[in-house]
């Protein structure tokens, strides 16, 4: 499929991003379907990404908003009493969200008349926060077509972003990628029709692993940040009791974030330290070799206290892809590719005993970890291939770019 007549101004929180692979393959694939893309990074990334120039957004210009805003405001003015309506009468969620809002509303202003002089023939905002914003403003603006994405933490974080469903509604469509976030969208009140989940996908199969011949003692790994909706507390707990059951394990921990001091901490006071490995980030390459070396993978996803969770892991679709059985929490989205007894084992987060009978026959059941492996890499194959689930998106995007 070639849409080389397609021209696609996508805009950022922040692009690229190391967390956001999925984002980094989504664009890859449609510059390969021969997509002309302009992106626009709001806050940090910016410079080249596989030959595209990633614009990004210079803080400075916010200055001018100081005689922008009295401009666009005697242009449209019904726009402004809309949002010092919104303002006065609802609280945002949180500061980082409020923030984020406002970086959006600044971005519109200040590309508004960029975007008159060059109208893009659509718009499509990666996120549900500043990136939809964004759009939305220059939609209420000019009558910019524009699509959006809505995942996880746009839809779940502290109840949703500030102005989601208002944004939402103008949207031509808005992409999910699990099913989790489209169902809770649309009972939100948006169309079925117009919320369409397409997941994101893997850029190339590796070949399936050979299982490892011994499992003793066994590998265990977690791809995670660490941050509260990744449960790596509890995760932590499930290793105390694997060594307290006499399970030979090693675990490693691949990733980074605001709680590895409290997570440290925590494993010493377990008494798991000296099998438990704080890796660290790794660039994006390397996970195929922590990978390698996994005998299983855990996720211990729950619903962080700001009601922030996953949708779908990418390392859980990676897992599945390399042959790495994957025993994951039933939080969120992980239940889609990981269905019980079948391309998997999913378990309560809180009952550590249980983990440690499904770890302790993955480490000498051979049958069992062939029944998971080879189910898990044909869901793969069907549901997560990025080439085609682009394909998909790309048909929604040339429909609502179509005058």
């Amino acid at each position: 499929m070639n849409s080389g007549g397609l021209e696609i101004t996508y805009l950022f929180t922040t692009f690229p991003k190391t967390t956001e692979m999925f984002l980094q393959r989504e664009i890859a694939a449609l510059r390969a379907n021969g997509v002309r893309l302009r992106i626009h990074s709001m806050w940090g990334g910016g410079g080249s990404f596989r030959g595209i120039e990633v614009e990004a957004f210079n803080k400075w210009r916010l200055l001018e908003l100081f005689w922008l805003i009295p401009y666009e405001s005697w242009r449209r003015p019904q726009v402004l009493k809309q949002l010092l309506h919104g303002l006065a009468t609802r609280r945002a969620p949180s500061w980082i969200n409020f923030w984020e809002n406002m970086l959006g509303a600044g971005f519109a202003c200040l590309y508004a008349r960029a975007f008159r002089r060059a109208p893009p023939q659509l718009i499509h905002a990666a996120w549900g926060g500043g990136p939809a914003t964004a759009a939305w403003l220059l939609w209420r603006l000019d009558g910019h077509r524009f699509s959006a994405g809505a995942h996880a933490y746009d839809v779940f974080e502290h109840g949703g972003d500030w102005w989601l469903k208002e944004k939402l509604e103008a949207a031509v469509f808005v992409h999910t990628s699990t099913e989790l976030a489209r169902q809770e969208l649309i009972a939100r009140g948006l169309p079925p029709e117009r919320v369409v989940c397409i997941r994101s996908g893997l850029e190339r199969l590796p070949a399936l692993k050979a299982l490892h011949a011994s499992r003793v003692p066994l590998h265990v790994l977690s791809l995670a940040r660490l941050v509260e909706k990744k449960g790596l507390d509890r995760q932590l707990r499930i290793y105390a009791a694997l060594r307290a059951a006499g399970v030979e394990f090693t675990a490693r921990i691949v990733g980074d974030g605001p709680l590895r001091p409290k997570l440290e901490s925590l494993a010493g006071s377990l008494g798991v330290a000296d099998l438990v490995t704080f890796v660290g980030q790794v660039p994006p390459q390397e996970v195929w070799e922590h990978l390698e070396w996994a005998d299983v993978l855990l996720h211990t996803g729950v619903v962080a206290p700001s009601g922030d969770r996953d949708g779908l892991p990418n390392v859980i679709a990676e897992a599945m892809a390399a042959g790495v059985p994957v025993v994951t929490s039933p939080t969120a989205g992980t239940t889609e590719a990981v269905s019980d007894g079948v391309t998997g084992i999913v378990l309560p987060v809180d009952r550590p005993e249980a983990w440690v009978g499904a770890l302790r026959r993955l480490s000498h059941d051979d049958p069992l970890c062939e029944s998971l492996r080879r189910p898990a890499r044909k869901w793969i194959e069907d549901n997560f291939d990025v080439r085609s689930n682009t394909e998909r998106l790309l048909v929604r995007l040339e429909a609502a770019a179509a005058p």
